[in-house]
């Protein structure tokens, strides 16, 4: 069995990339797991060059094969915002709910059909030989008005997917359709060719 390192110590993370992994004899252990515990500085300005700080960062000091990720929500009445600073927006040490309070609030006047958004994952894996591999995808929502849905996690509760918001759907459902889903879908059929 191959084991991979996945440069975060997730929960979610880590239970969404091992259940489309365990299938290819691939077992995904995190970054602390592998004695790795560490805080990498996210200066990128895009998705993909915070993917690619993280997993080099472990890469470095375990020269094994690592998968790290970097994803956050655009918002088009926001000018993109939240985008890379998806996690810090509402500051340093702010709340799920925090973060979510403060895009309703900026959002309030924004009209239904200006509430358009969307998920962005940049997957970067790095193989035993260094090289790497970027996967990027996109899921395309909107914003709602308010939060629905008893699965806090991140932005979900506010980004409706056709009917329902993201913290509405189980998590496999979620997994399905989403951008971190979709990246993972990309990096297991190259892995599956490889």
């Amino acid at each position: 069995m191959q084991t991979i390192i996945l440069a975060s110590n997730s929960e979610n993370k880590i239970i969404e990339i091992s259940q489309k992994l365990k299938p290819f004899n691939i077992n995904v252990i995190s970054q602390a797991e592998a004695g790795y515990n560490i805080e990498v500085d996210e200066t990128g300005t895009t998705f993909r060059e915070n993917a690619i700080l993280k997993a080099e960062a472990i890469y470095e000091k375990t020269k094994m094969s690592v998968i790290s990720d970097d994803s956050g929500l655009e918002i088009d009445a926001l000018g993109g915002k939240p985008g890379v600073y998806s996690k810090r927006f509402a500051g340093e040490n702010a709340t799920d709910n925090d973060r979510i309070e403060k895009i309703l609030d900026l959002m309030k006047n924004v009209e239904d059909s200006k509430r358009t958004a969307r998920f962005i994952c940049a997957i970067c894996y790095i193989d035993k030989f260094g090289e790497k591999h970027i996967f990027e995808e996109a899921c395309v929502g909107k914003i709602t008005t308010k939060p629905y849905g008893d699965d806090v996690f991140g932005y979900d509760p506010i980004f409706l997917y056709d009917t329902r918001t993201f913290a509405q759907m189980t998590r496999e459902e979620k997994n399905e359709v989403s951008h971190r889903g979709k990246a993972i879908n990309s990096l297991v059929k190259f892995l599956k060719e490889d």
